[in-house]
């Protein structure tokens, strides 16, 4: 794999940029492979490149059923932050936000992140009384957060409105580290870097089912024959159920789809991320200027990739009481992810009942803010039988009542 720099840059420039490689191969299935991941999403090439670089395994095939990234990796607003309440959520996503830092050098691929800094807004008295207390654990938990009071709000925001009649701005839950990266680039960068390890990446390859033998995974079938493995990871999100009901197992998660819309683009106003947890509704600007604009899950189990007319009416009808210019904004585009959501809305990274299989899924809406550091719990827990980032996500947490409860940070917004 050729290094992406500044001299590779000019020298493709000198000769027609004709001699660009492809970013990562196409290859055909082996009959085996030592571990088998199906899901080519963020999570799923994130597990295979840290097994590579962390364990040295590398006889890794990615099964997409689709096309690279397409799923909610593509389809997310690219939000990145690790304020969680619960110290086991704080440590895997404050984990992730460290390894988004350096992702760009460390992959030698830009995925423009940017700490542009988030604000979770207090729009009630119980909001404050919550937020309150995650900067109190969050200090404990060694992760930088900070309460600052509406004025500073309005300083750090300056077309937001603090003083709505029905929604006033009553302080906010500051982290200076959060931010946002580009989600393609994401996918491509850990695509590229696992290529360039030998890895396999199949695309346009859907998995039919799990086959077993005496207890322990032997492989998959799919539309292109049965591929066998010696380890398998599941980490494809919202049909995580169905794929868990092929190796014979099922799990506590329902699927929902998730919205989000992008504005006309306008000239810069925002600089920073805004979560607005009691109006559902969260805002950045993109760095091609248009307003990202995200909201709550919608309220029926569904698996639509498509935008809806009440989801606009919901999202916005209270934004726009919080920010009153978007008021005269054109609506650009509009879609839908699909997401995976458990009862305490906090993910599941654990093994399985049958032997040698694991489960990576259960991410709702936080997703993509978590996916270094979900990559890099769970190639520690294939390739060790243990991850410390990983133990508290076990299933069986489910059965013993061992609920991580993150309802209030991650079931709205990301």
């Amino acid at each position: 794999m050729k290094r992406y720099s500044v001299f590779a840059l000019a020298r493709e420039a000198m000769r027609h940029h004709t001699g660009w490689e492809r970013a990562w191969a196409s290859p055909e299935p082996r009959k085996h492979y030592d571990v088998v991941i199906v899901g080519a999403g963020g999570h799923g090439l994130a597990t295979a490149y840290y097994l590579g670089k962390n364990f040295g395994i590398t006889n890794v095939a990615v099964i997409e059923k689709g096309w690279l990234g397409g799923g909610n990796t593509g389809r997310n607003t690219t939000i990145i932050r690790s304020n969680y309440l619960q110290d086991p959520s704080a440590a895997i996503y404050d984990k992730a936000l460290k390894l988004y830092e350096n992702l760009s050098q460390d992959l030698n691929y830009n995925v423009m992140f940017s700490p542009r800094g988030l604000l979770m807004l207090a729009q009630t008295h119980h909001e404050v009384r919550g937020y309150l207390r995650t900067v109190h654990a969050n200090h404990l938990q060694g992760v930088a957060t900070e309460w600052i009071e509406p004025a500073k709000v309005k300083e750090i925001v300056p077309i937001i409105n603090i003083d709505g009649p029905r929604y006033p701005v009553l302080g906010a839950l500051y982290q200076r580290r959060g931010g946002t990266a580009r989600h393609d680039a994401v996918a491509w960068g850990y695509a590229r870097a696992c290529s360039a390890m030998g890895m396999h990446i199949i695309q346009q390859t859907e998995v039919t089912g799990v086959r077993q033998q005496d207890g322990q995974v032997t492989g998959v079938d799919t539309s292109r024959g049965f591929i066998g493995c010696g380890k398998l990871a599941m980490i494809v999100a919202g049909h995580s159920g169905q794929l868990a009901e092929m190796a014979g197992f099922r799990l506590p998660i329902e699927a929902v789809a998730l919205q989000a819309l992008v504005s006309e683009p306008i000239k810069p106003c925002m600089d920073v991320v805004v979560m607005a947890n009691t109006v559902h509704g969260y805002m950045s600007q993109s760095d091609k200027g248009e307003m990202v604009i995200g909201g709550g899950t919608d309220g029926f189990n569904n698996f639509t990739q498509r935008g809806s007319f009440h989801h606009i009416e919901e999202t916005l009808r209270a934004l726009v009481e919080t920010f009153p210019m978007i008021s005269r904004l054109k609506m650009l585009r509009q879609w839908g992810g699909i997401v995976d959501m458990t009862g305490d809305r906090s993910p599941i990274l654990s093994k399985t009942p049958l032997g040698n299989c694991f489960i990576n899924c259960g991410w709702g809406t936080g997703g993509f803010k978590a996916i270094p550091g979900s990559g890099w719990a769970m190639a520690e827990l294939m390739a060790k039988g243990h991850s410390p980032l990983a133990a508290d996500f076990g299933l069986e947490r489910f059965r013993e009542g061992r609920f991580i409860d993150e309802s209030v940070a991650a079931g709205v917004a990301h």
